[in-house]
């Protein structure tokens, strides 16, 4: 079982008690940052709404049928209030409790069903390699997104590709898809779609820069399409880290490295994902 299945195991398990990040980390073998990129990437969902969105799913057939009172409803599902509750519902649905239950019926919400893991759908990965990087000096466009919520990535890379080639001190023409945390933010992380740098020179204003440190990194292979992408993350992070026995390294928390043979416009390909090891 592979630690994202595990993670949704526990949640499914214990999403109507009070259960942390940390507690569903454990049960998954993952960092709570690992756990919570992986997570995003595979499920489309963060770890949080994807539990806010089960606890308020599972409260709509006793909203329909009557049963309770929305305050009972609203205790049943984690929340101390009936406004807390209400605002919650209507955030996810777009309607309040009381209006779901007037109508009697679920057929306008989008509920959160289980999410099913297919073992069929993860990619084989090829044997890693072992690398060592010197000291980098990177420059790009940086956004931050939620995790499970980075669809617009790729529209960070279409305004990137802009000024690829023609970027003051570019070294090569080697792309970087560079991911980082942010410190106590376990819901968000930092990417930049960048290149290497000799020097910071004049650099367009809206550029921001980002220092690597000389390290060692192991190196998986992505083949195909990059919108499958995140199948391969799934598999590095669910099935192989956990057992490699590896203890993470310093900054970046990994990055994508897009050379010759990967094709920006088809997005086919050839793509490295880079994960920092310390020696």
């Amino acid at each position: 079982m592979s630690a994202i299945a595990r993670a949704i195991w526990f949640i499914e398990s214990h999403f109507e008690s009070d259960i942390s990040l940390e507690e569903i980390s454990e049960a998954a073998g993952l960092s709570r940052y690992h756990l919570s990129r992986v997570f995003g990437l595979v499920t489309g969902h963060s770890i949080s709404g994807y539990i806010r969105g089960r606890r308020l799913s599972r409260a709509v057939p006793a909203l329909v049928s009557g049963s309770s009172t929305i305050l009972e409803v609203a205790l049943c599902a984690g929340y101390g209030s009936h406004e807390a509750f209400t605002r919650a519902f209507r955030d996810q649905f777009g309607m309040t409790p009381d209006a779901v239950r007037r109508q009697g019926h679920t057929r306008n919400l989008v509920l959160v069903e289980p999410i099913r893991m297919d073992p069929a759908h993860l990619s084989d990965l090829e044997a890693p390699r072992f690398e060592t990087l010197q000291p980098m000096l990177l420059a790009g466009l940086e956004e931050i997104y939620a995790h499970g919520g980075d669809a617009a990535i790729p529209s960070l890379w279409q305004k990137f590709n802009a000024h690829f080639g023609h970027i003051s001190g570019q070294k090569g023409n080697v792309a970087y898809g560079v991911c980082t945390h942010i410190d106590g933010e376990a819901e968000k992380f930092r990417y930049m779609a960048a290149v290497e740098i000799s020097d910071t020179g004049d650099l367009p204003a809206d550029f921001a820069t980002l220092k690597l440190p000389g390290q060692r990194y192991v190196v998986f292979t992505h083949r195909g399409h990059v919108s499958g992408i995140s199948l391969t993350i799934n598999r590095i992070f669910g099935a192989w880290w956990p057992s490699s026995g590896l203890e993470h390294g310093e900054t970046p928390d990994m990055f994508e490295r897009y050379d010759e043979r990967f094709d920006p416009y088809t997005g086919m390909g050839v793509t490295e994902i880079w994960l920092p090891i310390r020696a």
